[in-house]
Formats: structure tokens, sequence, C-alpha cells
């Protein structure tokens, strides 16, 4: 089976590698090679991990919501695209997509910088880092990059440099039910795949609301699982925004994707 017809298989398992890190409170699913927990602004990419992405991937800009953000991304152009995804010799490449949530947010952050201009923000699940480089060049005074993969840590690297930006710091772990960092706006997209992390989050991000006063937008294409949840009724819609063909393809007919605002009496809505 191609890796293409595999992206169903990415879009529904994601769920069990959020969740079952969530679950057993300790980050990162085990690899065979050594994990760094916390990388500093600056941080170098083993040269055998960057040949290997280099290699395995393609640096694109269209297809999606922000043209002005390149990425790495697994394309229809690369290798393993066609190969069966058992042959990847590293954890599911999450990473690798630019799932719509992350657009909406990346979207959202790029047509109104004052939202995140001269403010911590926190991305949480940053995949393939798209929406900490917005937050980056819209002017956010400090930007903390968050993923369970070790490897989703080396793309962001890579994708800064893509887009002429130092790296920003990035931690490798699980910090959903952590202690509460002083971050003065949160954005996650794309985590709501299951009801058990769906719970974590939210009692997370209301922990985070209640003692911080921590902003948290969620960017999410209206899956099942984030319209059922508790948390939809709490939340305020900020923009949506339709996908484009190439994106709606790739996630099962999802035509747009929205940014929600968890605090409804706020003014996030535009600058």
């Amino acid at each position: 089976m191609a890796f293409h017809d595999w992206k169903l298989f990415l879009f529904l398992g994601r769920q069990n590698a959020f969740a079952k890190a969530w679950r057993s409170r300790k980050g990162s699913p085990s690899l065979g090679w050594k994990r760094c927990c916390h990388w500093s602004a600056g941080k170098s990419v083993d040269p055998e991990m960057r040949a290997f992405l280099e290699e395995n991937t393609e640096i694109t800009s269209s297809g999606n919501l922000t043209p002005e953000i390149q990425l790495r991304l697994l394309t229809p152009r690369c290798r393993f695209w066609h190969k069966k995804l058992d042959l990847w010799p590293y954890g599911d490449p999450f990473w690798a997509i630019y799932w719509p949530g992350g657009q909406a947010l990346s979207r959202y952050i790029l047509d109104n910088p004052c939202v995140v201009k001269g403010r911590s923000v926190l991305d949480l699940g940053s995949g393939c880092g798209a929406t900490a480089i917005a937050a980056v060049m819209s002017g956010a005074s400090q930007v903390l990059a968050n993923d369970i993969d070790p490897i989703a840590g080396m793309a962001m690297i890579l994708n800064c440099e893509l887009n002429h930006l130092n790296p920003f710091p990035i931690t490798i772990k699980n910090i959903i039910n952590s202690e509460v960092g002083n971050w003065d706006l949160i954005v996650l997209g794309d985590m709501f795949y299951d009801e058990q992390l769906a719970d974590g989050l939210h009692h997370w991000l209301r922990k985070c609301i209640r003692i911080r006063q921590t902003k948290v937008l969620i960017g999410d294409p209206g899956r099942h699982e984030f319209l059922r949840h508790r948390i939809h009724s709490q939340l305020h819609k900020v923009v949506e925004y339709s996908l484009p063909e190439s994106t709606r393809q790739e996630n099962n007919g999802l035509t747009s994707s929205i940014v929600w605002s968890y605090q409804p009496s706020n003014s996030l809505e535009g600058c």
C-alpha cells in the first residue's frame, strides 16, 4: 500500500500516539536513538538525520493556507509517498503533514499579528512547526514549540532555516497535565482525536486560564470528536477558512477549518 493511502491511517491513528503518551504521562514514545527532552534555540540537527529528512521530504509552500511559509513535508514526489508505511524507519511522521487546524491557526496569526506581537506563545503539538513559525514572523516575544516526537523537533529546526529564522526552543515531551507555565497564549491544532486526551486537554487548558489568565486558540476543521466534546460549548468562533482543494482531498473531504477562542469574552477576533 502506498504512503498516500496511509494518510487516512495517520489521520485516524494520530489519536493513539497522543492519547497513549498522555495516559502514560511519560512523554514521547521510545525510539531506537537518544531522545532530547528540550532543545534550546540554536540547537543543530544531527548530520545523518538532516540528510535523511532533506532526502525524503520536499520543500513546499503551495496547496495550503500559508504560502508565506516554506515547509519540508511528504508529498507525491517523495519516495516514501509510494512505499509501504512500515518501511518508514521512525515513528509515524505526523509532523510531515500540514494538518488543517494548524493551517487555520497559522493563517489567522499571520493576518492578525497583534494577537501574538510582544507576547509569549506556546505551540502545543506543534508538528511541522508552522504555527510557531507564524508566531515568530508576527512578532511574538517568546515562542516555545512542543511535540512528543523528537523527529518533529528536528523537522522544525529545518523549517525555521527555510524561513530564515533562528530556531525557537523546542520541548520534546508530554506537557499536558504538567505544571502551568507563564504563557500569554497557547495555540493548538488538530489535537482532539481521543475522548480521554480531549478531557486531559480541557482540564489542563482550563487550569492555565484560571491560574495564568492564558489566552487559548484552537484550530480544528470540525472533526466529530471535537464537535461532540463538552469543551465545544465553551468556545467562541473567531474565523473560518475555506481549505484549498489539495488539503480537502488529503483530509477526507473536510472543506473548512476554524479558529476557536477558549475565552468567549476576549477580543482576539481582529487587530
